[in-house]
């Protein structure tokens, strides 16, 4: 492989490495010589996932037990990283989704809307990118390199109805990944980088009633997500680990500040 495109023996935070699309991220990174410390706070499910990359391939995959919007616990989490590793040479921000109260029914409105379960998806999608960024881009800081990865969504690029929540989040996403690699390059150098991914539609556990009924066949929403993406399906987890890779590599390495769309073509039709 091309020195480029090389992500050898370089070692890679990822929160919600355990998800649907993480996990599919974390298992290509390893395949590809890497070294993943996944973040999370259930230890059963980050057990099982180590374990899983570890028999890919050998001493691959270490994990924290932490709340990805703890400061005071991610702050921990950075010193040990340090402390066991010496570096760290990227971050994946993979933690979100959505919960059934912040999710709109199809015969209700705005008004009916769970203003805390918004506030709960708000937060995790926020601000368990924005808290993990800005503790352990500390840490690559103080290296004088590292890259950033965060997860935003098409909902941060015009009216996905139903979910409101998660649609500003990741809004937010997309403006923070913005400032903060602005702030990283101007201030600590072009070694540090920020950029994010923007998927389109993907079938996880979390979405998966919204868009499949239990025979499998679409919903009307999935069908309607199918008729406005040019490529007339879903996508495939792994079709995001391409782009992730592009980014973490240095083949990106005047890239910075970018979302990059992981779609079918859904944000560029217009639906005529």
């Amino acid at each position: 492989m091309s020195e480029l495109l090389s992500l050898k023996d370089n070692y890679y935070a990822l929160s919600g490495g355990t998800g649907t699309l993480g996990g599919s991220i974390a298992e290509y990174l390893v395949k590809n010589d890497a070294k993943v410390i996944l973040l999370g706070r259930s230890v059963d499910k980050l057990k099982a996932k180590q374990k899983e990359l570890n028999r890919i391939a050998p001493d691959s995959a270490y994990f924290f037990v932490v709340d990805v919007m703890d400061e005071a616990a991610l702050i921990k989490v950075r010193e040990a990283i340090q402390n066991d590793f010496g570096r760290l040479d990227g971050l994946v921000n993979l933690a979100g989704g959505n919960i059934p109260g912040a999710t709109l029914k199809p015969d209700q409105t705005i008004h009916d809307i769970a203003v805390e379960d918004t506030r709960k998806v708000v937060d995790i999608n926020l601000f368990g990118t924005v808290v993990p960024t800005i503790v352990l881009s500390e840490l690559m800081v103080r290296q004088g390199h590292g890259t950033i990865v965060n997860i935003s969504s098409m909902a941060a690029k015009q009216t996905i109805s139903r979910v409101l929540g998660y649609s500003m989040a990741k809004a937010g996403v997309d403006i923070f990944t913005k400032w903060m690699a602005n702030e990283l390059a101007s201030k600590h150098g072009d070694k540090i980088r920020v950029n994010a991914v923007a998927p389109g539609f993907f079938i996880g556990n979390q979405n998966r009633r919204l868009l499949t009924n239990e025979d499998g066949s679409f919903t009307e929403r999935g069908k309607s997500i199918i008729v406005n993406t040019p490529m007339g399906r879903f996508g495939n987890a792994s079709e995001l680990n391409g782009t992730v890779h592009y980014l973490l590599s240095d083949a990106s390495s005047f890239v910075t500040g970018s979302i990059f769309d992981v779609d079918g073509g859904f944000s560029s039709f217009s639906g005529v």
